[in-house]
């Protein structure tokens, strides 16, 4: 992706970028019950790379299937690119883990740039405190192959009831994550960017007690004098 757009991407906010998506008509965006392990202070942004689950069958997944240099997980953990983001459709149930620590950290000493799941990653807390986001729906002890088979790689995937198309762009931050259409990527930063500084200086007026009214949204030109002045004086 675009450098000058993740850098953009890196400082706006999960709910701003939502608000820009439905200003093009994009309701469903942010993938539902996945929430960060343990936040990292910035955001995670990246495009997709991902990876599809299907219920698994008893003479297809045993504990053996992971000594198959061609197994799905394991060869999405190292093709996985370098500043992309592992999408994993695990059909919202988190009672078999995604992945482990251990996979999670060949992904951060990758490079890769962070790892969704709509299922449950095991060692929840150990992934927790790498230098790496990760987002899911709860800890989950079993290993994936007590419930899901690992099967497609970097194809479209359901993650949280959104679709994920390989290369759309994914943006993690402290509440939740969303998908951004790849076209729409350079468009959406650049919005979420001029509505992030005007909700600023919103911030800093409603502490400051003023009205909400003709505030936000911005209706009323004293408002508009004002957020030109500040802005200039803030140097945004």
């Amino acid at each position: 992706m675009d450098e000058t757009t993740r850098q953009k991407l890196m400082h706006v906010s999960v709910a701003t970028l939502a608000t820009a998506l439905f200003k093009r008509g994009l309701r469903n965006q942010v993938i539902q019950d996945v929430r960060p392990i343990k936040p990292k202070g910035r955001n995670m942004v990246g495009p997709a790379f991902t990876l599809r689950y299907i219920p698994a069958r008893e003479d297809r997944n045993q504990l053996a299937e992971f000594r198959n240099p061609a197994h799905p997980q394991r060869v999405a953990v190292e093709s996985c690119p370098a500043g992309h983001v592992l999408v994993m459709d695990s059909r919202k149930d988190p009672r078999a883990a995604s992945a482990g620590d251990i996979l999670v950290t060949r992904l951060m000493v990758r490079g890769v740039a962070g790892v969704v799941t709509d299922g449950g990653f095991r060692d929840a807390s150990t992934i927790g405190d790498l230098d790496i986001p990760a987002y899911h729906n709860r800890p989950s002890s079993p290993t994936n192959l007590t419930l899901h088979e690992a099967l497609d790689l970097n194809i479209p995937v359901a993650c949280g009831d959104v679709a994920v198309f390989p290369g759309d762009i994914i943006v993690g931050d402290a509440d939740c994550v969303i998908v951004i259409p790849q076209h729409l990527a350079d468009e959406i930063a650049d919005e979420a960017v001029e509505m992030t500084v005007y909700e600023d200086f919103v911030v800093e007026q409603v502490k400051a007690g003023v009205p909400i009214i003709g505030l936000y949204p911005g209706t009323r030109e004293e408002h508009a004098l004002a957020f030109a002045n500040w802005r200039a004086q803030q140097g945004r």
